[in-house]
């Protein structure tokens, strides 16, 4: 096999590096004693490969084989696989910090370097520099990384963890109490938070008052295209995947709604060119409105300048940056970050945590109501799972459960405020005398 390297680093610093390859496949051909190396037909290249380095320059080989194999074995998107191994880079920092090698594992129990890597995690979690699902997934990739390993006979399993047995309990997608038993380690970082309904990816939608706000803000000071991207968010719930991914064909072969006025319908999914979590097919349901503004900015100067400097393979891309590039995650987490610092400095306090994901959880909340109202309850979870691309009914179930938690803390706040205001306002001195 054969790593062609680039030069775009994806991370690095003064220990361990994350690294991005080009890995073209190949193997090894023998001719009149000569040994050379030739394209491998069989399987694919791979770009932007990442891969793991320790300071001295040398490969982590055992972690960057299985990268490899997840991606020809488990047909492991590179996405998937970067997540894992910016953990697993984590990992490294912390192993050539503390000079530690990851296959030593003595009988003490104090001295192994996972269990090590565990009480670290755990003081970040407790100092505030790392919230408890991070440290969770991080310490998961690692016991995933270890498995590998010991099946590969790199390491023994023998003194990594101890293996135990828990029970989960969760709802059903028909809101009923059920349990499940699995296998877990003594490794894992249990995530503790406050006892709170949330939503997707462990987020909260915003007020009515505050989506509001914000879109006002955005306007003012923002450029239209994040407006009109976070338009998107919080008007068809659209993840940041399908907003960038938006097409000018799929605009132009959008089609009303003919059961829901002032709906637009955008089909998008695989055959469409716009990306989708699971890749679910669907309808994208935008109101008349802004359907109307993301066709009038698909035609304007100020877009037609960026499509003149596009490469053909993203030219029909709705959104492109000032210099015609599609909008990547890297380049939407720095106007995110831009835009937290200006709705903070304009007294939006809200905007510190803000993320883009919000706008989903605030749209789905919305619909939620809304199909609430008019629908059973689960007429309404249909819609909603439908609009919303849920490839779960669980997923939109949390829905219900979060506007039924909210309306109830809603109630009570309500009812004490009512009976505080009326021992406030009566006159203390007739009960004294």
């Amino acid at each position: 096999m054969c790593i062609r390297l680039t030069a775009h680093s994806l991370a690095g610093g003064r220990m361990a590096f994350l690294e991005s390859v080009n890995f073209i496949p190949t193997h090894a051909c023998i001719t009149h004693d000569k040994l050379s190396w030739v394209p491998d037909v069989i399987r694919s290249p791979i770009p932007s490969l990442p891969q793991i380095f320790w300071t001295t320059g040398e490969s982590w080989r055992e972690v960057n084989l299985w990268v490899l194999e997840k991606i020809y074995n488990d047909h492991a998107s590179v996405a998937t696989v970067l997540s894992l191994v910016k953990h697993l880079h984590a990992y490294a920092n912390f192993l050539e910090d503390q000079l530690l090698d990851w296959r030593h594992f003595p009988i003490k129990l104090s001295e192994r370097a996972t269990v090590r890597f565990r009480g670290y995690l755990i003081g970040k979690i407790e100092g505030g520099d790392l919230a408890p699902s991070t440290a969770r997934s991080r310490i998961s990739a690692v016991i995933q990384f270890y498995k590998y390993a010991s099946d590969q006979r790199f390491v023994e399993s023998r003194n990594i963890w101890r293996d135990r047995i828990i029970t989960v309990r969760y709802f059903d997608t028909a809101g009923f109490p059920r349990a499940l038993q699995r296998m877990s380690t003594d490794l894992a970082i249990p995530n503790r938070v406050a006892p709170v309904v949330r939503l997707e990816d462990g987020l909260l939608p915003l007020s009515d008052s505050n989506m509001t706000e914000l879109l006002e803000l955005t306007l003012a000071v923002e450029t239209e295209e994040m407006h009109l991207m976070l338009s998107l968010g919080f008007f068809t719930g659209a993840r940041l995947g399908t907003v960038s991914s938006l097409t000018i064909e799929c605009l132009e072969q959008a089609r009303p709604d003919a059961y829901i006025e002032n709906i637009y319908l955008v089909r998008i999914g695989p055959g469409t060119g716009v990306a989708t979590k699971f890749n679910v097919s669907g309808e994208l349901l935008i109101p008349k409105a802004l359907f109307e503004a993301l066709k009038a900015y698909a035609y304007s100067i100020r877009r037609l300048k960026r499509e003149s400097r596009a490469s053909p393979n993203v030219r029909s891309l709705i959104f492109l940056t000032s210099r015609g590039n599609g909008y990547s995650k890297t380049a939407m987490g720095v106007l995110m970050s831009s835009l937290r610092r200006k709705g903070v400095k304009h007294g939006l306090k809200f905007m510190s945590k803000f993320k883009f994901h919000q706008t989903r959880a605030t749209y789905g909340t919305w619909l939620m109501k809304l199909a609430l109202k008019v629908a059973p309850t689960g007429a309404a979870i249909e819609f909603v799972r439908n609009a919303m691309f849920h490839k779960h009914e669980s997923t939109t179930f949390r829905y219900v459960k979060f506007i039924e938690s909210t309306k109830g803390k809603q109630e009570a706040a309500k009812a004490f405020h009512e009976a505080f205001s009326g021992l406030h306002e009566r006159k203390w001195k007739e009960f004294i005398t």
